[in-house]
């Protein structure tokens, strides 16, 4: 009897997870052929590489893509190698106690707050107090300070997963502290670290609060050039979505448009992750030889 109710619950479970999952997908899957099927009308060479014209009802997205690109390559040498350094320190220099702990703690809290509470911060701190003014750099770096904690929090995850063996026996043969690091615990936490990594600059190319007060435009038809436009305003993917669909004063006739972009930015976040999904699979692959 015992028996047949472990069965029971255990068919139960399954089914609800299960359903869950299908569920989930199919909302994931009609939200992509609703884009796809809208958006895929206005895709042309004419759409991507072609400046907006007439208050945004004809012409293309490029600049929106160029400021996008730009701001992402700002997120990224902003926020990587302080995150990734901040793990490495965390997991394997800091001593463990209960001041570790609370910088875990607050560290697991920052990436649970609103995005925009980041671009208040961000537009106080880089956009007034530094001086940096409305510029891609201002963005760039509060975009950076959104995706810290994640970055913080998947390396670590990924440090840990290394086993203790692989330093142990390193430090047995004389090695340094860092040179135990670099060869035998970062070539098989890399994978693991970097893909978390673009999963979360992945969010942050897809977010429109926190660059609403720190550089974003409408219609700014100039192009980024490095470095030196870097301190100017710029247009992107998301804002651009955002005035589109909401604000434009001619909403209907742009519609078309709107889903345009939508659909160039689902794209880039996809391929993103790819990249992120290829890394860990060429790192599996390498390390697994050796």
């Amino acid at each position: 009897m015992k028996i047949r109710k472990r069965n029971v619950q255990q068919w139960a479970g399954f089914f609800i997870l299960r359903l869950a999952a299908l569920v989930i997908v199919f909302i994931l899957v009609f939200i992509l052929y609703d884009i796809i099927s809208k958006g895929h009308r206005v895709i042309s060479w004419e759409f991507l590489l072609e400046k907006p014209r007439r208050g945004m009802t004809e012409g293309g997205i490029w600049p929106a893509i160029v400021g996008t690109f730009w701001v992402s390559l700002v997120t990224i040498v902003f926020s990587v190698p302080i995150g990734m350094f901040t793990a490495i320190y965390l997991n394997e220099y800091a001593r463990q106690g209960r001041i570790v702990r609370l910088i875990r703690l607050a560290i697991r809290n920052l990436s649970g707050v609103p995005s925009i509470v980041y671009g208040l911060f961000g537009f106080a701190l880089f956009t007034l107090y530094l001086n940096l003014g409305l510029s891609i750099i201002s963005t760039g770096m509060t975009l950076g300070l959104l995706t810290l904690p994640w970055t913080i929090t998947a390396s670590e995850e990924a440090l840990k997963t290394v086993p203790m063996s692989y330093r142990e026996g390193a430090l047995a043969l004389g090695a340094t502290k860092w040179q135990t690091i670099r060869s035998n615990v970062l070539p098989y936490a890399v994978p693991g670290m970097l893909t978390g990594t673009i999963l979360g600059l992945a969010r942050a190319a897809g977010e429109t609060a926190p660059i609403l007060f720190t550089g974003v435009a409408f219609f700014w038809p100039i192009l980024p050039k490095f470095p030196v436009n870097l301190t100017q305003q710029f247009m992107a993917l998301p804002y651009h979505l955002f005035i589109m669909s909401t604000q434009h004063h001619e909403i209907v006739k742009v519609r078309p448009l709107a889903y345009g972009t939508a659909l160039v930015l689902i794209v880039l976040i996809i391929f993103m992750n790819t990249v992120a999904v290829w890394i860990r699979y060429r790192f599996r692959k390498k390390y697994k030889r050796a």
